[in-house]
């Protein structure tokens, strides 16, 4: 069996889906702009440059899903979906999912579950592992459990999440992983098919080193 693994933010989609959610947020007026939108941006400047806290960045990002109830966080996911998501899927993306239709497909993204999940069914991929947003009683704590899907911690939960299924890694014919993202060096370090897709400069310069794959999905 192989297997097909695709970062979500900035290769699948041309935007990035945890700025997006939270910027949507803001324009609903359910964040306050002044409080959210600078210190947004900010996160994703460190995203970019390699020096994300991670743990700050997931309380900014899942604290505002304790302060409502599910069902009201689901209809402004189906309205971001339709307004902020949908319009960033790549034709091309979709065509690359497609075409490893006979892979094991997993969508792999640092961006927390309940923002992914819709996305990977949009996309038609079975599997999803993104960082985890704690729930109790199926409403949303602002924690979240486990160890968060982002670099290292990639590799790890999806070491994790095959080993559950009784398998490993090392065990498939072969193993793609798609990212735009320097940040995804660890996993794609692992994988017998590295593939840098409209990859930014750490990543395009580390590619080109090691013979990877070089490709992009962009119009």
């Amino acid at each position: 069996m192989r297997l097909a693994l695709f970062d979500l933010d900035n290769t699948l989609l041309a935007c990035d889906s945890d700025f997006e959610w939270a910027q949507f947020l803001i324009e609903q007026g359910v964040l306050d702009r002044d409080a959210y939108e600078d210190r947004n941006a900010g996160f994703y400047r460190e995203y970019l440059a390699g020096t994300l806290d991670i743990e700050a960045f997931l309380d900014f990002q899942l604290k505002p899903l304790s302060r409502y109830p599910r069902a009201q966080l689901d209809a402004w996911h189906a309205q971001y979906m339709e307004n902020r998501i949908r319009p960033a899927i790549r034709p091309a993306a979709r065509a690359l999912v497609e075409r490893h239709r006979a892979d094991l497909r997993v969508m792999i993204t640092a961006t927390n579950s309940f923002v992914t999940g819709p996305i990977a069914r949009e996309f038609g991929i079975e599997h999803l592992i993104a960082t985890e947003p704690e729930s109790v009683g199926g409403e949303f704590t602002g924690a979240f459990r486990g160890t968060p899907c982002f670099r290292e911690g990639k590799v790890a939960r999806l070491d994790e999440w095959l080993a559950e299924r009784g398998g490993a890694l090392a065990a498939f014919e072969s193993s793609h992983f798609y990212s735009d993202s320097h940040n995804d060096l660890p996993l794609l370090e692992r994988v017998t098919h590295p593939v840098a897709v409209d990859a930014d400069a750490k990543l395009q310069a580390h590619a080109q080193r090691r013979g990877w794959t070089i490709m992009s999905l962009a119009p």
